[in-house]
């Protein structure tokens, strides 16, 4: 039987009738409002049911035989000991005893039955996490808070198990079971790290919707070797089986606005998913002798296009060709002055320029030769830099006839860069002394022949801020870092065949490890911008998206941190403007604290492994009913607890423990 066909079969369980069986009687409440709940439970009712480990699920069922119409269940979570009213008499009795040095416990004790009868009791305090009931139009529906609690010795509570437990694990807001062909299991259900009791138990299945996490934000904290990488390849691996399944190319597709703005048909979406990995460890591309078949390349090659910061086999390598893709090559410059923090007030001017072509471009018209003088000046300065070129690669822009017959350089005929840029030089250098550039303003209504923005490049050139001074700034010599980005041999900007690919379903792996933190930034961003930009764009006319899911690993050395408020910030916007451009967002770290809490705020899914400080826990309790399990977070081993984590999905209504699948490129 397929897993689907099992999920189905829970439609069917009856948790009144499976759920209350005798054999898993755990205690009864003593206390009870819309919360919490205190329980009396005693050591034998426990060791039957295999212990009450902390977060157990546990269902307290309303039994009063004066009111045989009212069916419900109270879904209950162990949380913590509590007092019962008699534990000062009980705890003043074991104290005479040890005091007398006799035997409490064992074969020998000393105990007579009345007062070791009396001492196996405890309480147990429980949060409420809603209601199952009955209705005529469905058999078992949960509402997740209390509608109206009886008095507490009207109920019996159960510990659920087997089918009972895994209708409770793999409950949904949005359905009832009926349409779960999508779930894909991604582990069990798992209570401690402790498994001296639950080794010997079944193991109850959990699965995910893939439906949750498109266009979602989704959020994976945990330390180092927790398993949060293997957690998010089986969410990849979830999302490729949805993908596949899609309807329609992005390309062909010839639906009507309404249709547009609803990406999904039947609960399949109706083209094929995008998904792009920001690999910081080199662990999604790449086979490693730690994790061996771990790799998502290795399951899924022939979807998946990798792309590396360094020329590196069966890679796409991330570069641009300068001088031939002008506006991406200073989009680089431009992110590159910003991440290094450079606050030159010379710089900020150049950085300002725009290098787009004007609307009404045509060459040696007004603004074609504005246009052609800026860009020959701005090549020119990649050229003194040291940027690499064909000696064949010319320039052309309209020059100045004094200038020419003194340097016997002619610009309208086409010049190499090495002769642009002893021509630019020459014109800073004479700029209040050639006629032609000071007569220029009486003849063009006041207009100087160069504006601010040639200016401020001709002053990066020349590294003098003033015509006729010394050089006094870096000026071109503050472009070498990025020398590194250019290649001669790109005919086509990456972020644009990433685009490509990703809007046809693609996996796309950016392999980041060789880089240092600013070319992991500058590339993040640079990528991120750009599938954003083009996601709005088409919205903004009324074209299709396909969904689109980014996944970003160590997400602390890319994301704002908490205290930022610059909310135009790409990760800022994908958090909070992605989800109308279909566009998902799964990030991974063990630092939940430095995360932007605007980022936090607009995340549906999460899954918490082992985290080891309170100011890590103090940010999770602000989120759903984390706050049960911060003390178990905080305790268990990272080691060997991997892959334990605290799920909230999307769909889910409350917190489920679960012990992640291994991922494999063999299969489970």
């Amino acid at each position: 039987m397929s897993y689907t066909d099992k999920l189905k079969e829970l439609a069917t369980v009856d948790i009144f009738k499976e759920g209350s069986k005798k054999e898993n009687f755990v205690g009864r409440p003593f206390s009870l409002d819309y919360d919490r709940t205190h329980l009396l439970i005693c050591d034998s009712w426990k060791t039957k049911v295999g212990g009450v480990p902390q977060g157990t699920f546990l269902l307290a069922f309303y039994d009063n035989e004066n009111d045989s119409e009212t069916e419900e269940a109270l879904l209950l979570r162990a949380i913590k000991p509590v007092k019962l009213p008699t534990d000062s008499d009980v705890i003043s009795s074991m104290i005479e005893y040890y005091k007398d040095n006799l035997k409490t416990s064992g074969k020998e004790t000393q105990l007579d039955d009345f007062t070791r009868y009396e001492f196996s009791f405890s309480g147990l305090e429980c949060r409420i996490l809603g209601t199952f009931y009955k209705e005529k139009k469905s058999p078992i529906v949960f509402g997740a808070d209390v509608e109206n609690f009886y008095s507490s010795h009207n109920y019996n509570v159960f510990k659920p198990e087997g089918k009972v437990l895994e209708f409770i694990a793999n409950l949904r807001d949005t359905d009832d079971f009926t349409d779960n062909s999508n779930n894909e299991k991604i582990g069990k259900v798992r209570y401690s790290s402790s498994m001296r009791f639950q080794k010997d138990m079944s193991d109850v299945p959990v699965s995910i919707s893939p439906k949750d996490f498109l266009g979602k934000r989704t959020a994976l904290f945990g330390m180092t070797r927790t398993g949060k990488s293997n957690t998010v390849k089986k969410i990849i691996e979830a999302t490729v089986k949805i993908s596949n399944k899609a309807k329609y190319k992005l390309d062909k597709y010839q639906g009507d606005i309404i249709s547009m703005l609803d990406p999904f048909d039947n609960n399949i979406p109706k083209f094929p998913v995008g998904q792009i990995i920001f690999d910081i460890n080199g662990e999604y591309a790449n086979p490693n002798m730690q994790d061996e078949g771990t790799a998502i390349y290795e399951l899924y090659q022939d979807d998946t296009i990798r792309y590396s910061v360094v020329e590196k086999e069966n890679f796409k390598v991330m570069k641009v060709n300068f001088y031939n893709q002008i506006i991406e090559g200073f989009n680089l410059i431009e992110n590159h002055f910003r991440i290094t923090g450079d606050d030159a007030d010379y710089l900020g001017s150049f950085r300002v320029i725009n290098l787009n072509k004007p609307d009404d471009y045509t060459p040696f018209n007004s603004p074609g030769t504005r246009y052609d003088r800026k860009k020959a000046a701005y090549l020119s300065c990649l050229f003194k830099a040291g940027f690499p070129i064909s000696n064949s690669f010319k320039v052309k822009f309209d020059g100045i006839q004094e200038l020419n017959d003194i340097l016997g350089i002619d610009p309208s005929k086409g010049i190499n860069l090495e002769d642009a840029s002893t021509w630019f030089t020459e014109v800073w250098e004479n700029y209040n002394k050639l006629k032609y550039i000071i007569e220029y303003p009486k003849k063009h209504q006041g207009r100087k022949w160069g504006d601010e923005e040639l200016e401020s490049i001709l002053v990066f050139l020349t590294k003098k801020k003033q015509p006729e001074a010394k050089p006094t700034v870096s000026g071109y010599e503050k472009l070498r870092p990025l020398i590194k980005f250019h290649t001669a041999k790109v005919d086509n900007a990456f972020d644009v065949e990433i685009v490509s690919d990703l809007r046809k379903g693609k996996i796309i792996i950016i392999d980041l490890s060789q880089g240092d933190p600013q070319i992991q930034k500058l590339y993040s961003e640079r990528i991120c911008s750009k599938i954003f930009n083009e996601s709005m764009e088409r919205f903004i006319n009324n074209k299709s998206n396909n969904f689109i899911q980014f996944y970003f690993e160590e997400a602390h050395n890319l994301f704002p941190k908490k205290d930022d408020k610059d909310l135009s910030q790409i990760y800022n916007r994908l958090a909070k403007e992605g989800a109308k451009l279909n566009l998902g967002l799964a990030y991974a770290t063990q630092e939940v604290s430095s995360i932007s809490s605007n980022i936090l705020k607009n995340t549906q899914n999460w899954f918490i492994a082992h985290l080891n400080n309170d100011d890590e826990l103090k940010e999770l309790k602000k989120f759903y009913d984390f706050e049960d399990f911060t003390e178990s977070l905080i305790r268990f081993s990272a080691s060997t607890d991997k892959g334990f984590v605290r799920m909230k999905t999307y769909s889910n209504p409350f917190v489920v423990p679960v012990q992640i699948d291994r991922f494999s490129v063999k299969g489970d």
